[in-house]
Order: C-alpha cells, then structure tokens, then sequence
C-alpha cells in the first residue's frame, strides 16, 4: 500500500500520532531551559524524568477500562488532557513540582498513545491493510518539526509555556476531527486463553532496548550538544531534530524495506547501524559531527520498535493479539524513562560523551534477543490468523 492510501485511511488516528510526537518534540528541545528552571543536576534531573513512567504504564493498564467508558470520544479527550498539562513544565520551577507534573503528563500521553495505536489496529482490521508503520512515522514528522520550532523559539527567546502553548493550540484543533467508531474483536471461542510469554518477552525486550536508545537521544542530545560541544540553543534542538527527521524518513519507508528482506534480518542490520551512529555522536568533536551520528542513530532504530511489535503480533492467536501487544508495549515504552535516568547517573559520574557510548554498546544486546526469537519461530509453527 502507498504512503498516501495509508495516511488518508487512518487520517485521524494520525493526527494524534502527529500531535504526541509534537509535544515530545518540543519537550526534548527545552530540555536544558527546564533543567535550569528547576535548578537540578543531571542526576536528580534524569530521575525526575523517570517520574513519566509511573504516570505512563498506569495509564497503559487502565486504558482498556477507559477506552470501553469513553468510546469513540476517548482519543480526542486523551488528546485534549495530554495538551493542558503540557502546559505545565513551563510554569513549575522546583524538582518536586517538576516531579508530580511528569507523573500527570506520563499518564495522560500514555493513555493517548494505547487508544491511537487501538484506533490503527482497528483500522488494520478493518481494511486488511497494515497502516502502523505511516502512523508511527506522523509522530516522527511531528517530533521534528516541534523540535525545529522550538529551537528557533528558543534563539528569540520564547519562554517555554508559550512555546508548549502553542502545541496545545494545534492539538486542540487537530482533536476535531479525532473521533471515530471502536469495533470490538470477540474470541469465538468465549474462553479466556493464556498468551505465549516467549515471543511476549523476546520482542518486550527488544522493543524496550529500542526505546531506550531513542530516550536518551531525545532527552539529552541538545544537552550533549550545547555543553559538551559548546553548541549553542538551536544548534542544541538540531540534536532531537534530526533524530525526528531521520526517524520519519525510516518508519515511512519500512514498509518498503520489510516487504523485500525478512524482519529479524531488518532488524539485525538497523541495530548496527544505531549503535554506529550512537557512537559517532558520542565521540563527535562538533555539532556537525554529532548530527551525523544522530542521523544515523535514528535510521536504525526507528524501525527496531514497531518490527518488535508486529512480530509479536504474529506469533500469538488472534484473539489475544491485542493483549499480547499491549504487554510488549509496556515493557518497551518504560524504555523511554528509564533510560533518561540511567543517563542522567552516566553523565553526572563521567559525563555524556560515555553516557552515549554505553547506549552504543546497549543496542547491541538487540541482536542476540533477535537470533533467539528466530530459534522460537523456528521451533514453533506458525500462528495462523
């Protein structure tokens, strides 16, 4: 299927992929103003950052409740929340303020992105089109296209409520046109079956070290940039930029790429080459450098992720797919908070120059979690939808 057919299916799914992708965009490129605001180190601040993720995987469990009461108005109400408390981080400026803010924002951008990526599901099911890639990749797009805003806004000096501001302006008109119907799948079976935890963690692992990896570039890269590379504030928001530029352009053409070479070996080669970039932009000497390296990165790794997800969904019966998903999305996407902690201990102890080169060295624990979960398709028949 086209790129453009793909889009105008799943058209308002995609605007929340879009509008999430913008708000994290701008949140990773205002990332050393609201440091400064809060006055933490990179130690306290990266733990703070792991408040998200109690925010995030509550959302994420509680979701399918949620999306049962809401229905078709839960995603533009997901997408309505999520663009108030955004607003947020720009006004508090203490850590313990910062901290309660990310645990709401967490739950609020966790619940959105669980009912955007059902909405696609439904949609996949509904047309027999596989859609999830061109979706992932609007958030891709939207990331950077904040990101490049929000340096430019940084360079004149926009503080960052009005920067988030704005966002939630976009989100809101965007959130028109969100709603549609949810079609419920019912096991014919009327039994509740237990799902296949093989293929659950081997794909939950290597989704997790895949957002990991992409974590610590969007929180840290204009940090590593601006101080370690003497950068200055739009150079900085180049660093995420070009992680979102690069990732658009690797999520649009993945369906492409995994329609001509098997999955596992998509993945094999695109974990190498993350984990080159990583490197690159770890030793760069300039800020030219370093974008080089962050390019690279985000070629790699934007497809490690959802190939992660779509091949758990092909090794587990249909009817429990979705919940089999859901798992592998829990674990990866407590990636995202994590890794900004652990970075924020790296940098404080030796500094963001081996922070990134030990992210290098986490992705290639991608490729033997890639090699065990073919011995597991080897070993077991294939699931038939």
């Amino acid at each position: 299927m086209s790129l453009p057919n793909a889009l105008l299916l799943s058209r308002k799914p995609a605007r929340a992929f879009f509008a999430l992708g913008g708000f994290w965009g701008c949140f990773a490129a205002q990332v050393p103003v609201l440091k400064a605001q809060i006055g933490a180190g990179d130690a306290v601040f990266g733990t703070l950052l792991l408040c998200t993720a109690l925010g995030l995987v509550s959302a994420m469990w509680l979701a399918p409740r949620i999306d049962r009461s809401l229905g078709r108005i839960g995603l533009p109400c997901a997408a309505i929340l999520t663009a108030i408390l955004f607003l947020i981080p720009g006004l508090v400026s203490s850590p313990l303020a910062f901290g309660m803010t990310m645990v709401a924002i967490g739950a609020a951008s966790g619940l959105m992105d669980v009912l955007m990526n059902a909405r696609v599901s439904d949609l996949e099911a509904h047309h027999s089109k596989s859609l999830m890639n061109a979706n992932h990749g609007m958030f891709s797009l939207g990331y950077m296209c904040a990101a490049l805003a929000t340096g430019v806004a940084r360079e004149y000096g926009v503080p960052p409520v009005l920067v988030f501001g704005c966002a939630g302006l976009v989100t809101l008109v965007l959130a028109v046109d969100m709603a549609m119907p949810v079609h419920r799948t019912k096991d014919g079976t009327g039994q509740r079956q237990a799902y296949p935890m093989s293929p659950v963690l081997i794909c939950g692992v290597i989704v997790l070290i895949a957002f990991m990896a992409e974590a610590t570039v969007e929180a840290w890269s204009a940090l590593h940039i601006e101080r370690t590379l003497d950068g200055g504030a739009a150079e900085g928001a180049l660093g995420p930029a070009m992680l979102g530029l690069t990732m658009t352009i690797g999520r649009f053409s993945g369906q492409v790429i995994t329609e001509k070479f098997s999955e596992l070996r998509v993945v094999v080669f695109a974990t190498l080459l993350s984990s080159v970039g990583t490197f690159i932009a770890a030793t760069a000497p300039t800020p030219m450098v370093s974008y080089v390296g962050f390019g690279i990165m985000g070629l790699g790794v934007s497809v490690i992720g959802p190939i992660g997800l779509a091949l758990v969904g092909q090794q587990v019966r249909a009817e429990i797919r979705t919940e089999a998903i859901s798992k592998v999305a829990v674990i990866g996407f407590s990636g995202f908070f994590i890794a900004p902690m652990v970075m924020g201990f790296l940098s404080e102890w030796f500094g963001l120059r081996v922070a990134f080169a030990c992210v290098s060295v986490l992705l290639l624990l991608v490729v033997p979690a890639a090699f065990a979960l073919r011995r597991s398709m080897t070993k077991d028949a294939p699931v038939q939808p």
